[in-house]
């Protein structure tokens, strides 16, 4: 027997009900984005202003992904296994505070630590949080659903870094643009509080109808499929340089100034969500088969960013956006697809899991091949791609 439904938005019109949601935790996302990504599309300089060398960002944003990414295991799991995932939820968005809090670091060491505090805060909330969205986006289409709500995330995406490179042109520091980050971090959690007041059981927008999980018929555990789709992901992502050693380049070669880092970085964002919107269209109608433009698009990446041109490094922002839109929009969607209700939020902890994994590797190695040689550091990723594609054609004949 489904349990008696509770919705503040409106019980008669589930679909309506689960696209008003999407659309306040797309908010809630806004916010949380303009907080750590306005923070994220500077970290590399402002680690190297603290004295940090490119081994040194490398590793603190590789480690920062890892730890966030992995707790998501256990975060996952302690979702499934106690059903609070509104609370767990927003203990995450409360370490958003860690950003802000960058305003006084003084070292690199400290600032290091409050990054991945950040990470860690995003480790607990997010198998919970797209757990709650997954049963939302059943209603509207899966591919949709995190599209839209990738979409508003990376509006605030967008703001973000704009914030930053407003501050640099009034002659403001790093510390100013900091500061500033309290006013989204805390409208934030306001909204994800409206959010859980409006749809306390999110599961209940769930419909009862076969989807590919529950034909699956190993009740018992993850999938033979799911674990194939992770190979592919592990080494899809491992190959995808991440902005903080990109940024990096950037300003130690000369090739960006600071000012305008965070607006490429911004232009990325503004990629990111429009690819999110397209992809998550494209996924509904052709299913996992979209996912194989993650290799396609990343392949030139490293040679249009760790180039010295302002032009090619302005073109590398439009692919690293495009493929990181991919990345959180079907990728994600093909979880809810893959895995049964009951076993979902683990499933999103798994994911992430691989995912952090696959980004500490890609992180750090490119790290510390930057440091000797940038055709080491392009070999490695064009390597990481190619292998990818067999490990999706394993997956597609499974499903």
């Amino acid at each position: 027997m489904r349990p008696k439904q509770n919705l503040s938005l409106g019980v008669d019109n589930p679909r309506r009900t689960a696209f008003q949601f999407i659309i306040l935790m797309g908010i809630v996302s806004l916010f949380g984005d303009v907080t750590y990504e306005g923070a994220r599309s500077i970290t590399g300089p402002y680690l190297a202003l603290l004295g940090a060398g490119a081994g040194i960002v490398g590793l603190v944003a590789g480690l920062g992904e890892f730890i966030g990414y992995a707790l998501r295991l256990a975060s996952g799991y302690l979702s499934d296994r106690t059903r609070a995932y509104w609370p767990i939820t927003i203990i995450g968005y409360g370490l958003l505070v860690s950003i802000p809090l960058l305003a006084f670091a003084d070292l690199w060491q400290v600032a290091a630590i409050l990054i991945i505090s950040e990470r860690i805060g995003k480790a607990i909330r997010a198998p919970a949080r797209d757990a709650i969205l997954s049963h939302a986006t059943k209603q509207v289409g899966r591919g949709l659903g995190f599209g839209i709500h990738e979409a508003l995330d990376q509006i605030g995406a967008i703001i973000g870094p704009l914030i930053f490179s407003a501050v640099f042109l009034l002659k403001g520091g790093y510390r100013q643009g900091f500061i500033i980050l309290w006013i989204p971090a805390l409208l934030c959690v306001a909204v994800l509080l409206v959010a859980r007041k409006s749809v306390p059981s999110p599961v209940e927008l769930e419909v009862s109808d076969c989807t590919l999980g529950e034909n699956i018929k190993d009740k018992g555990g993850l999938p033979r499929v799911f674990w194939l789709y992770g190979l592919f992901i592990f080494l899809s992502v491992a190959g995808f340089a991440n902005f903080q050693i990109i940024s990096y380049h950037f300003k130690v070669q000369g090739v960006v100034s600071d000012s305008h880092i965070p607006i490429f970085y911004a232009i990325a964002m503004g990629v990111d969500a429009f690819i999110a919107l397209l992809i998550g269209k494209t996924y509904d109608k052709i299913g996992l088969i979209s996912l194989i433009i993650i290799p396609v698009l990343t392949f030139p990446i490293p040679f249009l960013a760790f180039s010295h041109s302002y032009s090619l490094a302005l073109i590398s922002m439009i692919f690293w956006g495009a493929v990181r839109g991919i990345h959180e929009t079907i990728m994600r969607a093909a979880i809810a697809d893959l895995i049964q209700i009951e076993r979902r939020g683990f499933a999103y902890g798994v994911f992430n899991t691989i995912y952090g994994g696959a980004w500490f590797l890609g992180s750090t190695l490119t790290g510390v091949l930057y440091d000797f040689s940038i055709s080491y550091l392009i070999i490695f990723v064009v390597l990481m791609e190619i292998i990818s594609i067999p490990a999706f054609m394993m997956v597609r004949s499974e499903t």
